[in-house]
């Protein structure tokens, strides 16, 4: 539980990392600043000592710039302003004092020479320097990285319990791996809140859709199967050619509602038992779709050519498709009909292509069908036939490919898998 929001979280973090840093850069400093201190004293002691009993005497004061060392006098007579003043090859440093009453300027002279550190030395305290600069900063990074982590610790949390679910296999045991309650009343606690009811709906929703399926598919093929069967013993009696025409309609409307029921109820279950796995003949399926529904064809004097392109084609066990076979025979059973019912009298033939990983349906079109429909070429086309929109989705589901080109002569569907 955190008693604080993630923006005072994030602000304190940053505060706190911020507050140590000055404090250790401000010990760095005046550390620094010591160290330089006792070593020029350490330094001046040491000439001393070196010179006893004779002290040395570092700083003098000059009247006259004649009484100046000779390396300073021909600066001196230039009369320079007051002011402080370094000549870094005679290791001097040299203060300009203003004389009193309109006299020339007094020198106070500082003789440095063997105080101040050499060269090399001086590049090996800027090595110093650097490295304790550079650690000072690999440590602000870490510290920084330390406190902010810890900051937004709740926050990966939550990322991490999401990440573990699986939208596809959604249960309810994936609501309980949120349990928002461990994050507070903060912004965190919210979202986290947010994704538990989110997730309740969803699983609730499915639970829905699961019980519609199942029961839907049992109401809905009940009384299709005994119109089916009524229309068996029907068609069993003795009736006459106006009555068999009226039964055979009837009987073609039932069977086309049961794709219909077959192919919604495909489309909605959330899992087909494991069937996206299975491996079936295509060429059964594709006879059986034309059977189905060449009764679209009487009286258009339309032929139906199949062609079996590659070698492999050879026998009506070839080729083979992976997926669910209920599936992919409604997508055939849908590009049938479409292609019976928009081809017209004399407009033939439909040619029914197979290789071993594509099938092509293709017809002719009027002039009629060429107004209604510009040329096009897409992977979801939902213009030509209701049912290409649904065979669409039946693809995407099995991982098969669905196209659809129409000009100005014919109509082309692709499906391969």
């Amino acid at each position: 539980m955190y008693r604080y929001s993630l923006r005072k979280r994030v602000a304190i973090a940053f505060a706190i990392c911020v507050a140590v840093l000055s404090v250790v850069w401000g010990f760095a400093f005046f550390s620094a600043i010591k160290l330089s201190e006792d070593r020029v004293l350490v330094n001046q002691l040491q000439r001393a000592a070196e010179s006893y009993p004779f002290l040395a005497m570092n700083l003098r004061g000059y009247d006259e710039v004649g009484s100046l060392p000779e390396s300073l006098r021909e600066w001196a007579q230039t009369n320079p302003d007051e002011g402080l003043y370094e000549f870094d090859a005679e290791e001097l440093h040299v203060a300009v004092v203003p004389a009193e009453n309109g006299q020339r300027h007094a020198f106070v002279v500082f003789d440095v020479a063997g105080i101040e550190a050499a060269s090399s030395e001086d590049w090996w305290w800027l090595l110093v320097i650097t490295g304790v600069v550079g650690a000072l900063g690999a440590l602000g990074f870490g510290l920084g990285l330390l406190v902010m982590r810890r900051a937004v610790a709740p926050v990966m949390q939550l990322a991490k319990v999401v990440a573990e679910i699986d939208p596809e296999k959604l249960s309810a045991d994936d609501i309980k791996l949120i349990q928002s309650s461990r994050f507070g009343d903060d912004e965190v606690g919210v979202l986290a809140r947010t994704i538990e009811k989110t997730l309740e709906r969803i699983s609730a929703f499915v639970e829905r859709e699961r019980y519609f399926t199942g029961s839907a598919s049992h109401e809905l093929r009940t009384p299709i199967t005994v119109i089916m069967g009524a229309l068996e013993l029907l068609e069993q009696s003795d009736l006459s050619a106006t009555d068999a025409k009226v039964v055979d309609r009837v009987r073609r409307a039932t069977f086309e509602m049961k794709a219909t029921i077959e192919m919604f109820l495909c489309l909605a279950r959330e899992a087909d038992d494991g069937l996206h796995d299975e491996q079936f003949s295509v060429m059964p399926l594709v006879s059986q779709a034309i059977d189905q529904h060449r009764h679209l064809l009487n009286g258009k004097f339309v032929d139906v050519e199949i062609d079996l392109i590659d070698a492999a084609v050879d026998d009506l066990s070839k080729p083979i498709a992976c997926g669910h076979s209920q599936a992919f025979s409604i997508a055939v059973n849908n590009l049938v009909r479409n292609a019976f019912q928009h081809t017209h009298a004399g407009q033939g033939p439909i040619t029914i292509h197979i290789k071993e990983h594509v099938l092509f349906v293709t017809n002719q079109v009027s002039s009629e069908a060429n107004e209604r429909h510009t040329s096009t070429e897409a992977s979801s086309p939902q213009g030509y036939g209701l049912g290409l929109g649904i065979v669409q989705r039946l693809c995407e589901r099995n991982g098969w490919s669905f196209s659809l080109h129409a000009d100005e002569a014919r109509v082309a569907a692709r499906l391969s898998w």
